[in-house]
């Protein structure tokens, strides 16, 4: 079968054949893959950042973000059947027996870092015509959703975070209270940094949950961005225009920080007007670059005397998922049009490095595989 896989040793990436696998255990399901989104790291990957192959492989067949159909289950499987539409989770639990969050199948929070992951650390992925997986990392999805559902992974991203987010602002005494019929952050404000796929998403979670949400990100060249965010009810502002001292002044108390775009200096910065109780969400990974001025005595007397919450947020579990396939329902209901225009191009699989070197802008670029 055709895969897309990296040669790190080699230094290179490249359509390959692939063996097709089969199912070895009654627990398993096998998937034909539909559609593999690309995402940064993925370019990462094929950059030759990181990506380890699995053991005794001189390459990693890439992608994280999957939609596949079931073509055939394990005798032991009951939460999937054939034809059903199914996204598979990425993490893989650490084997070392003292790793409490492993064995109690939270491997998004694994204490030794001995995880693997599918098309990242020693596993294949999902940029393929097939996989076999075990049924319990799969989720079955609505057959409704066939057409936004590769952008369920990238959602659970948000999905984490906002119900870590909710755990935290348990702490307050008056434990958010939401008078009926009121979504649960209703009063409050929400900033979102980028306007990429997981800031979109995160700012369409924000939305539904009922913040008053802003992103903040430059324009760039990818069509109606601004257009896109106004469609589901937040607010875009224009980082080219509005410096951060501005964009604070107009949104007030800032309840929530959601950084989605991996750039510690407008990070930081940010941060310096992150509201009295706020939560700061970092999800983005930034690159190795030189050091940065930061007024380190400003923050720690704000996170102090503003009883401010960083944290950072990595992969998701399985119920994340869920919550996630649930949401881009309530997405595809809610904002339609908004939904589908992340997805900027579909682009075939044996075409796929294209896109992979970075010659194809959108907000989403998807490899069609079935």
């Amino acid at each position: 079968m055709k895969a897309v896989a990296v040669f790190p040793s080699e230094r290179r990436f490249d359509l390959v054949d692939h063996p097709e696998p089969r199912l070895s255990s009654a627990s398993e399901v096998k998937i034909r893959m539909l559609d593999v989104g690309i995402c940064g790291t993925d370019k990462e990957i094929v950059s030759f950042q990181y990506g380890t192959p699995p053991e005794g492989s001189p390459y990693l067949i890439i992608g994280h973000e999957s939609l596949g159909e079931v073509v055939e289950t394990g005798k032991d499987v009951t939460n999937l059947k054939p034809r059903d539409l199914a996204v598979a989770t990425v993490r893989r639990p650490c084997s070392v027996p003292g790793c409490i969050a492993c064995r109690a199948g939270r491997q998004d929070f694994c204490y030794t870092m001995q995880y693997t992951e599918r098309g990242i650390m020693k596993r294949h992925g999902y940029m393929t015509e097939w996989i076999v997986e075990e049924a319990k990392y799969v989720n079955p999805v609505p057959r409704e959703l066939r057409d936004v559902a590769v952008l369920v992974e990238p959602l659970t991203i948000a999905e984490k975070a906002v119900e870590q987010l909710w755990e935290v602002q348990r702490r307050l005494p008056w434990a958010l209270p939401v008078k009926s019929g009121e979504p649960p952050a209703a009063g409050r404000t929400a900033l979102v940094l980028g306007a990429g796929p997981v800031g979109l998403l995160g700012a369409m979670k924000l939305v539904l949950e009922g913040f008053d949400t802003t992103v903040y990100s430059r324009t760039g060249h990818v069509g109606d961005v601004a257009g896109l965010v106004n469609g589901i009810g937040a607010k875009f502002v224009h980082a080219e225009t509005t410096d951060v001292a501005t964009l604070a002044a107009q949104i007030g108390n800032i309840d929530v920080v959601y950084e989605a775009v991996g750039a510690s200096s407008l990070a930081f910065e940010v941060m310096r007007y992150l509201g009295v109780n706020g939560v700061f969400i970092f999800t983005g990974v930034p690159g190795r670059k030189g050091p940065i001025p930061v007024d380190t005595d400003q923050l720690m007397r704000d996170h102090v005397l503003k009883n401010q919450v960083i944290f950072g947020t990595v992969n998701a579990s399985v119920h994340d998922f869920r919550r996630a396939i649930a949401d881009i329902g309530a997405f595809a209901q809610r904002w339609p049009r908004e939904l589908s225009g992340i997805i900027s191009h579909r682009i075939p699989l044996e075409q796929a490095i294209v896109p992979l070197s970075g010659r194809v802008d959108g907000i989403k670029n998807v490899i069609a595989v079935g």
